[in-house]
């Protein structure tokens, strides 16, 4: 089983913001594959079911960003299940938004929510998707910015990141990591 872990925030109030990237991916292929993210379990919004003959598991953490990884840790204990049997996707300030980049390993980079599933996960070898959100103003301070809306501008790009990200995590379900590597480094 692959379990697709998008991150976010879980309240009302974040719907919508530059940190609720990951989750946006997860309600995308949702809709796309049709496999329904509504049941509660292990501190998570799930739904699984069969993409190209694989069981998957979609994931919303309902811990907060910040303590992301104590979700992840359940979920992989429970289902008895290694770091690389997840695929990561969530936001990034460094990536200019509608851009994506995959992974098959590497550090947080300085998101709070990949640290702390390093940090209960030990390891930095687990498949990501990080989804360029733009870079923060120099004005903004790094909070005020992941927790604010996309302007009206930026919403046609972060369209286009949140589909390059659902057709990557398409291409790594049917062809593997490195051949979504290829496709959209």
């Amino acid at each position: 089983m692959r379990l697709i872990i998008g991150l976010g925030n879980p309240e009302k109030q974040y719907k919508g913001t530059r940190h609720n990237t990951g989750f946006e991916v997860i309600n995308k292929l949702s809709l796309e594959v049709q496999i329904p993210v509504i049941k509660s379990k292990h501190r998570c919004l799930t739904g699984a079911g069969f993409i190209y003959g694989k069981k998957v598991m979609f994931i919303k953490p309902q811990t907060y960003m910040n303590v992301s990884g104590e979700a992840v840790r359940e979920l992989l204990a429970f289902y008895k299940l290694s770091a690389a049997d997840i695929l990561v996707i969530y936001d990034d300030i460094s990536l200019p938004i509608g851009n994506i980049r995959v992974r098959n390993q590497g550090s947080a980079g300085g998101h709070n929510g990949i640290k702390n599933i390093l940090y209960h996960l030990e390891t930095d070898i687990f498949p990501r998707i990080r989804v360029g959100i733009g870079l923060k103003p120099p004005d903004w301070s790094l909070t005020d910015y992941v927790l604010g809306r996309f302007t009206q501008e930026e919403q046609e790009g972060l369209k286009e990141g949140v589909t390059k990200a659902c057709e990557a995590t398409l291409t790594i379900l049917k062809h593997g990591i490195d051949a979504s590597m290829n496709k959209f480094n």
